[in-house]
């Protein structure tokens, strides 16, 4: 089963649309702090409307207590960044797969990035812009995994 998760988060809004889109998808969300708010926070329950109950979201204090978990579960930490390897659709996914998401404003730690087994990027078109929103990305990786996984029926 693949795993989204986002070291980080920042802007709640974008955290509460990921995780609907988790729960649309069945896939576990996890949280790596420190959060740029708080779980209650009201942005973030009313991005994800009512879906929460169908999330299946997991939090870690730190990095390393992450890391603990991932590596106690087994599966490659695919890392998203603007300077990652090569492009996420030609990247091959795998169904243990961790996909790593950093914050808005900085994106993945380079500590992070460097213990990733792979990095990949999403291309764009226009050098005008930096990256896209991160409940964008999340979604298009997510999206890109499953289908070459056979799970989007």
């Amino acid at each position: 089963m693949l795993r989204v998760v986002l070291v980080h988060p920042q802007i709640p809004p974008n955290t509460g649309n990921i995780a609907r889109t988790c729960a649309a998808t069945e896939t576990e969300l996890h949280l790596v702090g420190p959060l740029g708010f708080e779980i209650s926070d009201r942005y973030l329950k009313r991005a994800g409307l009512d879906y929460w109950p169908y999330v299946n979201l997991q939090y870690h204090a730190s990095i390393e207590v992450f890391q603990g978990v991932q590596q106690r579960q087994g599966g490659r930490c695919i890392g998203f960044s603007t300077s990652g390897r090569c492009s996420y659709s030609k990247f091959a996914f795998q169904p243990l797969d961790w996909l790593l998401f950093g914050s808005e404003t900085q994106g993945l730690p380079t500590d992070v990035l460097a213990t990733c087994d792979e990095t990949v990027h999403i291309p764009m078109s226009s050098q005008h812009v930096r990256s896209l929103n991160l409940s964008v990305s999340a979604a298009v990786g997510l999206f890109e995994a499953q289908r070459q996984l056979g799970y989007l029926g």
